[in-house]
């Protein structure tokens, strides 16, 4: 299944405390590597969120696919899946990475995929469970046997470069058209974050949309920014906003 284009115009967001980003404009084809560009708090995550269907804009609209917002929230969020967003897609660090992707492939069989899918054989299921952990694995560059304890390495222990990795990997087992990652370059070396953006754009060329939060894009990227956001004490206000949007997110 190939990616989406996606598109905006005047792409608002609105809560309590004011704009969490407003007068977004996007233009792309499927398959691009989109690069949401910003400082902490300038309501990047929030951006995020809205391109994927977990969060309803304020004004303006984008199209996912065929899909448009916010009118389409449920669609979108059909084709879509987000990853390393805290608050909402956080790895339980007393999971084994095995448990971790046994559990995800459990919830795609049982609410992502068809009632068709659902009746098929316990054997060829357990074998297409068995496709799509070791084809997203590959895709996220997540070596196994090279961790400590292999599939059974608790997430706790797992590096912050794996651990988004494993968090990448977890989303692209539902095959998503869209794929959000949330602070790609959080904490991360000069060298982690080059490894970071060859993975996302690795994604991109095999057909996935990629949509990824980050302080400063790379040059091949389509940027998008939210730099506009006052500083200061608006800025203050926005962190809330976002903590709270993410927790309403998280809820949903």
């Amino acid at each position: 299944m190939g990616g989406v284009a996606v598109t905006a115009e005047g792409f608002g967001l609105k809560g309590p405390r004011g704009w969490a980003f407003r007068g977004i404009g996007l233009d792309t084809e499927p398959g691009a590597l989109i690069a949401v560009e910003g400082a902490s708090g300038s309501g990047r995550t929030c951006l995020l969120l809205a391109l994927t269907g977990r969060m309803k804009a304020s004004e303006g609209t984008a199209a996912v696919g065929g899909a448009r917002l916010p009118k389409q929230l449920a669609a979108v969020r059909r084709m879509s899946a987000i990853a390393n967003v805290a608050g909402v897609t956080d790895l339980d660090p007393a999971l084994t990475v095995g448990e971790h992707l046994r559990e995800r492939a459990l919830l795609q069989h049982r609410f992502g995929d068809s009632l068709r899918g659902l009746l098929r054989p316990r054997a060829e299921r357990t074998n297409e469970a068995k496709l799509r952990i070791d084809t997203a694995l590959s895709l996220a560059g997540l070596d196994r046997e090279a961790l400590p304890k292999g599939s059974r390495t608790a997430v706790r222990d797992l590096e912050r470069l794996e651990a988004l990795r494993l968090s990448v990997a977890l989303a692209l087992i539902g095959r998503p058209r869209l794929l959000g990652v949330d602070d790609t370059d959080l904490k991360l070396s000069d060298a982690d974050r080059a490894e970071v953006w060859a993975l996302l754009t690795s994604i991109a060329e095999t057909g996935t949309t990629v949509v990824a939060v980050c302080s400063e894009a790379p040059e091949e990227a389509v940027k998008v920014s939210t730099r506009s956001t006052p500083q200061g004490s608006a800025q203050k206000n926005q962190k809330k906003e976002d903590a709270d949007a993410l927790a309403a997110t998280g809820r949903a």
